[in-house]
């Protein structure tokens, strides 16, 4: 990274996003002519910001790459700006636009936006990084190759156990339900449920829990994975006095699935569901678990390709920093015993005491 101004762009172009954070833009370096997204952010000193520290950190084919990063005062306001890694589309577009046709997104893109996903979540939580505002418009999509990474690291953390956390953070429609009843001693698995509902999002073609407010979030979540025992409730916060739920029975996740998708569902689709949307944070699926998922088995067959015969991303070019969680489910994760003697002796050649060797 380094310090820059504006000067160092050609053309300052369309606004390409918003938020409570600021603006998008894209532009061209006026060097290369190359197309960046500049976003810029009031510095506010009211609230810590960890976004160029974090940023400066990664290094993953499924994270956004940080370019420059430089400070620029309007006024008496000053604004912190990134430039970064441009992408035309996210999605939440790609959704959108299924929709808009009345169709359902290919099954086949369904698990690559969910398996790159995932694999940025198994790097960040590898470092004890949570995203903390998992959602459509946060996982980026080249149109071309369909590779997609993760951006928009505002509200990213690294969370420890010495030192509380807001829960008033992450989209509502993606937000886990603990964050809901005010937990501040969180964990990754936020991220988890977000990856869930998504994954639910993605099949059916909108969001899968809808709350107008936060207790009305709450009270979608519970028409589905029924009202949450004591013992549930205290996993989830154990500050959380007010135990007035209405009582609800759990649906099934094949009945909640199966009413929304029809033929489109399988079973895999359903166990992945059911154990990435569970009350217990600790009993969520973590990321390297959810890739080892049979869900994803079709991505890894030979001549597996994208609907217009083009063929799938880079989705095996693991780290080393990824693989330590043992060879079990690295055997699971990669497509075939070749792909896994390659990962198996680049990374064996980086640390010969590196645990699946």
């Amino acid at each position: 990274m380094s310090l820059v101004g504006y000067q160092r762009f050609s053309v300052i172009g369309r606004v390409v996003g918003s938020g409570s954070f600021g603006v998008v833009f894209q532009a061209k370096v006026r060097e290369k002519e190359e197309t960046v997204a500049i976003k810029k952010v009031l510095q506010d000193d009211r609230f810590e910001n960890r976004e160029v520290e974090i940023m400066c950190f990664l290094d993953h084919p499924n994270i956004v790459i940080l370019k420059h990063a430089f400070n620029f005062s309007e006024g008496e306001d000053l604004f912190y700006n990134l430039e970064l890694e441009f992408f035309s589309e996210n999605i939440h577009r790609v959704i959108t636009h299924y929709a808009n046709y009345r169709q359902k997104l290919p099954l086949v893109y369904v698990k690559l936006y969910m398996f790159q996903t995932l694999r940025a979540l198994a790097y960040l939580h590898s470092m004890g990084i949570c995203h903390r505002d998992i959602k459509p418009p946060n996982l980026l999509i080249d149109p071309a190759s369909q590779h997609l990474k993760l951006g928009d690291f505002g509200s990213a953390k690294l969370l420890t156990s010495d030192k509380p956390s807001i829960s008033y953070i992450c989209s509502r429609y993606y937000r886990a339900p603990e964050l809901l009843i005010g937990a501040i001693d969180y964990t990754c698995s936020i991220d988890m449920w977000s990856a869930g509902v998504i994954l639910g999002e993605l099949l059916i073609g909108t969001p899968f829990f809808r709350g107008e407010n936060a207790t009305e979030q709450l009270v979608e979540i519970i028409k589905v994975l029924g009202t949450p025992t004591r013992d549930q409730v205290y996993a989830m916060n154990d500050y959380y006095a007010n135990f007035l739920f209405p009582k609800v029975e759990p649906d099934l996740w094949e009945n909640v699935l199966n009413e929304k998708l029809s033929p489109r569902v399988s079973l895999e689709a359903v166990d992945l569901m059911s154990k990435l949307l569970v009350y217990f944070p600790s009993k969520r699926m973590k990321p390297v678990h959810a890739l080892a998922h049979p869900f994803f088995d079709e991505l890894k067959k030979n001549g597996a390709c994208l609907p217009n015969g083009k063929p799938l991303p880079n989705l095996f070019n693991f780290q080393k920093k990824e693989f330590d969680y043992g060879e079990r489910f690295v055997k699971k994760i990669l497509p075939n015993q070749k792909i896994y003697n390659i990962c198996r002796e680049n990374l064996c050649s980086w640390d010969n005491n590196f645990s699946i060797c």
